[in-house]
Formats: C-alpha cells, structure tokens, sequence
C-alpha cells in the first residue's frame, strides 16, 4: 500500500508545485506506480502535467466533497508515466463548504482509502496557505515534503507550518512526520542563499534533503509546455536534480519502513 505525502508550504512560489510534478515524473521514470494530486485551487499542477483545467469534469473537489469516487477522476496522460487527479476553479468553493460538512478534515483520507494500495507513491499538491484543503491534505498523510527557497523570509514562514504540522500530529493524524525538508531555487553563487542553507541544516539536521534543485532555466520553461522537466529537457540540470532527489527520497523511505 502506497504512502501519501503532502508538499506543502505556506509561502508562495518556493517550487512547490514543481516539486510535486517533477518528483512525481522522476519517481515514475523509477519504475514506481504514482498518483499526483492537485488540491491547489489555483491548478498549476494540473496544466504542468499538460491538462485543460477547463475541461475538467469530475476533479479533486468532487472528490473531497464526496460527489465522485477517486478513482473516477484519475487520469493517465500520455507519456507522462504517472497518473493525475487533476483539479479547476471549483476547488475553491469547497474552502468555504468544508467549514459546515461532519468530519471536514478526513474527507480526503476517507476517499483515498479504496486507491492507495494501486500506487508505490501518491504525492498532493497543497495550496500557498494553511487553510482546509492543506488540512486534509495532511490528515490524509503519512508524510511532509516542505520546498524551501533559501532566502531572508524562509524560516520565518516555516515555524507557523512546522506548528500546524504539529497540531496535526496531536489530534488527527499520529503518523504524520516530516520526510524532509528541499531547498529549491538554489543559487550557490549567493551568500544568503548558503547561510540560510547552513541554518537549515544546523537546525533540522538529517531532515534536509542532500540532494539540492538549482535555479534551472529548462526547469521554469517545462510548465509553460505542460510536461515535466524530464521530458521537456532530459540532460537539463533541474531534471537531474529531481532525478537525485527522487533517489533519495526512495531510500529514505525505505529506510523508514525498515
């Protein structure tokens, strides 16, 4: 039975959807069975894998709001090598609708029970925001994979995350741990970018991630194409990087489940 994990951050614009798609991509090119989940109102995952959010029947909120089975919204696109419940616009009425359904922070879990055991991985695309929809997410998972771009805010925006990860733990999910922590955006040619990296690992010490994503141009092209870095540019340093990082995050949990 497939592990699930959220990749989350609540500050914006740190790799988090790229993460989510590239690793899903890079997992798959390993052989593994993945399912990547967008609940990301805004639906940045579901155009980077090549999908008209438009035309879009059944998603991610039918299936948080109990109106379609998960295995009803999962499609496979070609060429991709791992499948997506994709997700679009409707997705936001469902932060408001939650606040007044019983058990409105398992509604996710409930519905992948029936489809974890298809996968090896299932990775969710969280919103920028510690609203509902990432606290389903994280009931719904056994572990957190946190994108963090190395600059002056980064830790700052970190404890409120680390705190409801906490939360979670406490009252909804005692399983939920940290798998590890990523910088992304790396530039190593900045001082900040290396100081924030050494206090990371100061404090967080084996939860970050060696393997480390660089500022890649091939890596912020590939969304606009709809695919995955590794199939727009295979040789390019982002897909290498997620390649690394796909073989660490595959032993980790290895290791993790004895």
């Amino acid at each position: 039975m497939g592990n699930i994990f959220a990749v989350t951050n609540q500050k914006g614009g740190v790799g988090k959807t790229t993460t989510t798609v590239n690793l899903a991509a890079s997992l798959a090119e390993y052989g593994k069975k993945v399912l990547m989940i967008d609940l990301d109102p805004q639906g940045n995952a579901t155009t980077g894998c090549g999908l008209d959010k438009d035309d879009i029947n059944n998603s991610s909120y039918e299936v948080i709001m109990a109106e379609a089975r998960a295995a009803d919204t999962i499609i496979s696109p070609e060429g991709l090598g791992f499948d997506v419940m994709p997700t679009n616009s409707d997705l936001t009425a469902a932060e408001v609708e939650l606040l007044e359904i019983k058990l409105r922070e398992h509604r996710l879990r409930i519905a992948l029970e029936s489809t974890r055991e298809k996968y090896d991985y299932i990775l969710i695309d969280c919103p920028p925001s510690l609203s509902m929809l990432t606290v389903n997410a994280l009931v719904a998972s056994q572990g957190v994979l946190i994108p963090i771009q190395c600059e002056y805010y980064a830790l700052e925006g970190l404890s409120s995350l680390l705190r409801t990860i906490e939360r979670v733990k406490q009252r909804a999910n005692p399983q939920l741990d940290i798998t590890g922590l990523l910088r992304t955006m790396f530039d190593a040619r900045n001082n900040l970018a290396n100081q924030v990296s050494r206090q990371l690992i100061n404090h967080f010490q084996n939860k970050v991630f060696h393997s480390i994503i660089p500022r890649n141009v091939r890596l912020a092209e590939a969304p606009s194409h709809g695919m995955p870095v590794l199939a727009y540019d295979r040789g390019s340093r982002g897909s290498i990087a997620y390649m690394a990082l796909a073989s660490e995050f595959m032993r980790r949990q290895k290791k993790a489940n004895g």
